[in-house]
């Protein structure tokens, strides 16, 4: 999936406005404007598309884990990744919100995508673990709706 599709996702699901989303990225150190979320919220076939750089994903969900986990003075900084994919996103996600792969499990199942607690362990692994498994723009889609109605749902 694209950054900017991710991007654009996670500000839905945070009901946050680009400030927020500035002032979220800022939290890993790194700087953009609201202006910058502008052209990064504008869909691939409007004009204007700028593509998200995916240190600026990185960066973001980053932001995310500490605006939601707090920040650990005594931890190393979180590292930021200059390519970042679906199994990355997901891996962040899942520390930022504190999900349980059974919780993973339960959005997924809420979405009617049929998925195993082994094939979602899978793709948490290193690329170079035996068992590893790419996560498909089809999951990631799935768990980025599912993973909205959860949160708009509790919260109401």
């Amino acid at each position: 999936m694209l950054s900017n599709d991710i991007l654009r996702s996670l500000r839905y699901t945070l009901k946050a406005n680009n400030n927020d989303m500035v002032r979220i990225l800022a939290l890993s150190d790194m700087e953009s404007t609201s202006a910058g979320f502008d052209t990064w919220m504008t869909k691939e076939d409007e004009e204007g598309f700028v593509r998200c750089p995916d240190i600026v994903l990185s960066g973001f969900l980053n932001g995310l884990i500490y605006d939601k986990r707090g920040k650990d003075e005594s931890a190393p900084e979180l590292a930021l990744e200059r390519r970042v994919n679906n199994n990355t996103v997901l891996k962040k996600l899942r520390i930022a919100f504190s999900l349980k792969t059974d919780d993973i499990l339960a959005i997924m199942t809420e979405q009617k995508f049929r998925v195993s607690i082994p094939e979602i362990t899978a793709m948490m692994r290193a690329p170079d673990h035996k068992n590893y498994r790419e996560c498909g723009d089809q999951f990631m889609r799935n768990f980025l709706r599912g993973l909205t109605h959860r949160l708009h749902s509790t919260k109401a």
